[in-house]
């Protein structure tokens, strides 16, 4: 099983956000306990997301916080690849999705069908495939 943590569930995470950090926490400990095995996975495009803020900011703790979660070595980063970008394409186009959202799913849909998409936005659920869980 693989947990696909959107940006969303990663910026609650890593900041911290009451009470949605604690959601991606309990989240992910009732995946774990169901999967011992379980991977975590991410888009690339989590890592500029989740970054711009801080960055923005000049808030170097919290941009390094994130390229410390961003540099676990278990970490499953998924790649904006031709196939990645076809796909979301596709999911765009069919499901109205904004163009980051279509590639988070897309990315998501990469890593297999045993997969769990973590996010805080309820309009994943219309993507075909997706294994959404909502966190709000």
């Amino acid at each position: 099983m693989i947990a696909f943590l959107d940006s969303s569930a990663i910026i609650y995470l890593v900041e911290g956000k009451k009470p949605f950090a604690d959601k991606v926490r309990r989240q992910l400990q009732t995946l774990a306990l169901a999967d011992p095995a379980l991977r975590t996975a991410v888009s690339r495009l989590a890592w500029l997301e989740c970054r711009t803020g801080p960055m923005k900011a000049g808030d170097v703790e919290t941009l390094a916080i994130y390229d410390e979660f961003f540099s676990w070595a278990d970490l499953i980063c998924v790649e904006m690849s031709a196939d990645v970008v076809d796909l979301a394409t596709a999911i765009r186009a069919r499901h109205n999705l904004k163009t980051p959202d279509a590639l988070q799913a897309a990315c998501c849909l990469q890593v297999g069908k045993d997969h769990v998409f973590l996010t805080g936005d309820t309009g994943f659920r219309r993507v075909a495939g997706l294994s959404t869980r909502i966190l709000g």
